[in-house]
């Protein structure tokens, strides 16, 4: 045959040291397609082949398997005549000379063969079979080391799916990102990409990993840059706080590019968690804000009173009053004049983003007024960390 047993052998023990695959399960993969090209080459219809292969000498041997059967077990018809309907719980088979042996000529051939047994009937070599059985064995081993690679990359990204990843640029097609990840492609879409940002090739690129997907051509790491949980994930990096879960991140709403609000709360009394995502001198929302372009943050403390929380959500505005409807889950806002245009914020941004944080419908009134801005009512609330 036309293996090379020592590249054999090599690849065997590092797939057994690196990937975990035992050596054993390998040779049994590349024994059953050995088997199949055989069949395919040489066999006839209905015959079971198996092959035994030595990885020490190289040596294949090719055996066909016959089941032992009696009348219980089958029934002798020709193949061109259909199968009767059996009764129920019959559960005879036609017979066949390739597939089966009578237990009267099993026990010519084997003393003491029992029913259902399975006898091996050595196969004539093929010399013209050993370009086939090494092209069959380098196929094997290939496909086990894709296998090997695709539970190694779901194992190691499934884990990670809801952290910030980073991949290099490795091309651009119809404004969909693919980043190289190492054993993975990250795929970034361009409707999670932020506004205005212009990738290059080889560039580094950090993003929020929302999924990871199999397909038959491989594993794809699903990316965002626009996604909700990818500002909260920033704030861990740069805020301790966060990470030993002393603040807490409970919502989240964003406009890619544009302006987020977030809303964070403190489980320690003797820490600020405005001033946690803040840090000193504005270090830490600066750091975010420059990763996401220049994206505007505000920062406010979440409260579980809910006129308390949209007042902060609302902010910079100041607040006069606010009459909260629960049933329809409304809130109607009241501000001064002069300080309608910022609560209602330029395009209604401000209102909009206060809704999508806050879950509650927002009307903003001039005191005294009619309605001025009114938020969508049926906006998503963001994710909370």
């Amino acid at each position: 045959m036309l293996f090379d047993l020592k590249v054999i052998h090599s690849v065997l023990g590092q797939l057994e040291e690196e990937r975990g695959i035992p050596k054993e399960k390998i040779i049994e993969a590349i024994e059953a397609a050995l088997a199949t090209a055989y069949k395919k080459e040489f066999g006839k219809k209905g015959q079971i082949i198996r092959a035994t292969f030595n990885v020490d000498t190289g040596a294949t041997e090719f055996f066909q398997i016959k089941q032992v059967v009696d009348e219980s077990r089958v029934i002798d018809i020709p193949e061109t005549e259909e199968m009767p309907e059996l009764p129920e719980g019959d559960i005879r088979v036609r017979y066949n000379p390739e597939h089966h042996i009578m237990i009267d000529d099993a026990r010519l051939i084997k003393r003491g063969a029992e029913l259902d047994e399975e006898l091996s009937f050595p196969l004539e070599p093929k010399e013209d079979f050993g370009r086939i059985a090494a092209q069959t064995a380098k196929q094997v081993i290939i496909q086990k080391i894709r296998e090997a690679e695709r539970v190694t990359v779901l194992g190691e990204y499934g884990k990670r799916e809801g952290d910030i990843v980073v991949g290099t640029v490795e091309r651009v097609e119809r404004g969909t990102i693919f980043l190289n990840m190492g054993r993975a492609i990250g795929v970034l879409p361009f409707e999670e990409q932020i506004r205005n940002e212009h990738y290059r090739q080889g560039e580094r690129v950090r993003a929020y990993l929302f999924r990871v997907e199999e397909s038959p051509r491989g594993v794809f790491l699903k990316l965002s840059r626009s996604h909700p949980q990818f500002l909260a994930k920033l704030f861990e990096i740069e805020a301790p706080e966060i990470a030993n879960k002393t603040v807490e991140v409970k919502a989240v709403a964003r406009e890619a590019g544009s302006r987020s609000k977030i809303a964070v709360v403190s489980h320690d009394s003797h820490i600020d968690p405005v001033g946690s995502l803040v840090g000193q001198r504005g270090v830490r929302v600066n750091t975010v804000t420059s990763e996401l372009g220049g994206e505007k943050v505000d920062i406010i403390e979440w409260s579980e009173d809910p006129k308390k929380f949209i007042e902060e959500a609302l902010s910079p505005a100041k607040i006069s009053s606010i009459t909260l409807d629960e049933t329809a889950k409304t809130a109607t806002v009241e501000v001064a004049e002069a300080e309608q245009s910022l609560a209602i914020g330029k395009g209604g941004q401000n209102v909009r983003l206060a809704a999508k944080l806050t879950g509650w419908k927002i009307d903003i009134r001039p005191l005294g007024g009619s309605v001025a801005a009114e938020a969508p009512a049926e906006v998503p609330v963001a994710e909370s960390n």
